[in-house]
């Protein structure tokens, strides 16, 4: 278009562009020499018009274009000696990788002179979009809003990592309109900031929620809404929930994970518990690892993928494979002191540059992951230390704590959060919880349940227990509640509905049915 408009140095004024279509080239050449002749044919004609440049798309692909077996001669040897004479003016195009395999012919590399054409800041990339969006406005038969092809770019940039601009904006504008004019009904045809969140959120596969800006409510309730459902561990809740809202406000560092946490504590207290309910309450997948998985050396092939020549070598990493599939996550590592200690290495990276590449040189983008490593370290020793004075305690689980981890990976954690065991009182939480479970499945089976304060007070007590935690009182609810009442479901007067009262008797629970 430059040279149409005169827009160009005189010595590429006047010139002429040929577009040479390799495939084009080879369709049809049967028989040794037939590629020859045609591609003969074919400079001689361009030859004979007046500043003729060739232009070459995908370059690299003249590299044994038409050679016959075991035969020296394709496109490029015939290039070469009229590009060397300097009869033939050329110009191609071609990606870094690809590239690679055209520098391996050296005699043909430097009779070309390299060009890198760097991807556009995003200030350039709105000047593209405001330039090609009335002809896809045409197409659609919509029109976008200035703001729209701004969002556009910013969400393009932010959200899709693997792709470049202006391709990836200019995708996002095309969705956008294709999926307005899609729409059937709407008299409204014009594309505005919601439209473009929506279509990033659609491509990059995350909540619509974590793109759009407006999503304030959910992260002011964040903390509260947690507390309603981990109980006795309000410290932990506040020191997560300060990295995500320090993330969504745009105050952390845009290079690591939005906060890579350590819980440690007894077995049973929530650590497992507070990052599902993380996930959940954020809208986000939740992506469990149980470490215990991976305590050989050859098990970090499993989450960046096998080396090649090995077995799986085609198949990737699960965790890299995770992160791609879901860049918005909550990732859990359970029980990571069970981890190789190689595991620990893989992790350095994730947690001081956000990123983790695979076998295939694909990179996983952790920027958007809040990462969760549980541990029961020191626990088991603290058990015991608690037994008469337990002054000491803390002091003896920062040592287990520093003897397990180096001090290269305690230094990239935000924050290493010890967890409380859990009181009497906050049994009764926890009860209440349970509690509200299974009245849910009930429910479905139109049963109403009711438990007395009594009988609540009864479950607490039996269930509790300080060096397990909660997973003592499930038991105790499955064997003492759900078993009893599932025989009144299969045999009993519930199996066609109805209503159960539960109250404590002398020993056990006493069960009294109604309407």
């Amino acid at each position: 278009r430059k040279v149409v408009r005169g827009e160009v140095p005189a010595a590429l004024r006047d010139v002429t562009l040929f577009a040479l279509d390799m495939g084009g080239m080879l369709a049809g050449t049967r028989y040794r020499g037939d590629f020859e002749a045609r591609f003969k044919a074919l400079i001689a004609a361009v030859l004979e018009r007046e500043n003729p440049i060739v232009f070459i798309d995908e370059i690299h692909s003249i590299l044994g274009a038409g050679a016959a077996q075991g035969g020296a001669v394709d496109a490029s040897s015939m290039l070469k000696p009229l590009l060397a004479s300097g009869e033939l003016r050329c110009m191609g195009s071609t990606t870094y990788a690809e590239y690679r395999h055209f520098e391996r012919d050296r005699a043909l590399s430097r009779r070309f002179q390299r060009v890198d054409v760097h991807e556009p800041s995003t200030a350039e990339t709105i000047e593209i979009l405001k330039g090609l969006a009335p002809k896809y406005e045409e197409h659609h038969g919509v029109r976008f809003t200035k703001p729209a092809l701004e969002a556009a770019v910013n969400l393009s940039e932010k959200h899709l990592q693997d792709r470049f601009l202006p391709d990836k904006a200019i995708d996002v504008m095309d969705e956008a309109g294709a999926a307005m004019r899609l729409r059937t009904g709407k008299k409204r045809k014009t594309v505005g900031v919601p439209d473009m969140e929506q279509t990033v959120a659609r491509i990059a596969g995350v909540p619509v929620a974590q793109v759009s800006t407006q999503d304030k409510i959910r992260l002011e309730n964040l903390e509260p809404d947690l507390k309603k459902v981990v109980f006795g561990q309000d410290e932990a809740i506040r020191t997560v929930v300060r990295a995500v809202k320090r993330a969504r406000a745009g105050l952390g560092n845009p290079d690591h994970p939005i906060g890579s946490f350590l819980f440690t504590g007894p077995t049973g207290v929530g650590k497992t518990e507070l990052s599902r309910q993380l996930a959940k309450t954020m809208g986000v997948p939740f992506l469990r690892f149980d470490m215990s998985e991976y305590t050989e050396r050859h098990s970090v092939a499993r989450l960046i993928g096998a080396p090649p020549g090995y077995v799986g070598y085609d198949q990737g990493g699960q965790l890299v494979e995770g992160i791609r599939k879901n860049p918005y996550t909550v990732l859990l590592l359970d029980e990571i002191e069970k981890a190789h200690p190689e595991v620990f290495d893989v992790l350095l990276q994730v947690m001081d540059h956000a990123t983790l590449t695979d076998n295939m040189g694909r990179q996983a983008d952790f920027r958007h992951v809040t990462l969760i490593m549980t541990s029961n370290v020191g626990a088991r020793d603290a058990s015991r230390r608690s037994i008469g004075f337990s002054g000491g305690r803390r002091g003896g689980e920062d040592q287990a704590f520093e003897r397990m981890f180096s001090p290269e990976f305690r230094n990239r954690l935000d924050a290493s959060i010890q967890f409380n065991e859990l009181t009497p009182d906050v049994m009764g939480h926890v009860v209440d919880k349970f509690v509200e479970q299974v009245e849910g499945r009930l429910a479905e089976k139109g049963i109403t349940l009711s438990l007395t304060p009594e009988a609540r007070a009864w479950l607490a007590e039996k269930g509790y227990d300080p060096e397990f935690g909660a997973r003592p009182l499930d038991r105790v609810i499955q064997t003492e509640l759900e078993d009893r009442l599932a025989d009144e479901v299969l045999f009993g007067g519930l199996g066609k509905g109805g209503a159960v009262t539960v109250d404590r008797g002398e020993d056990k629970l006493e069960f009294r049915l109604g309407d």
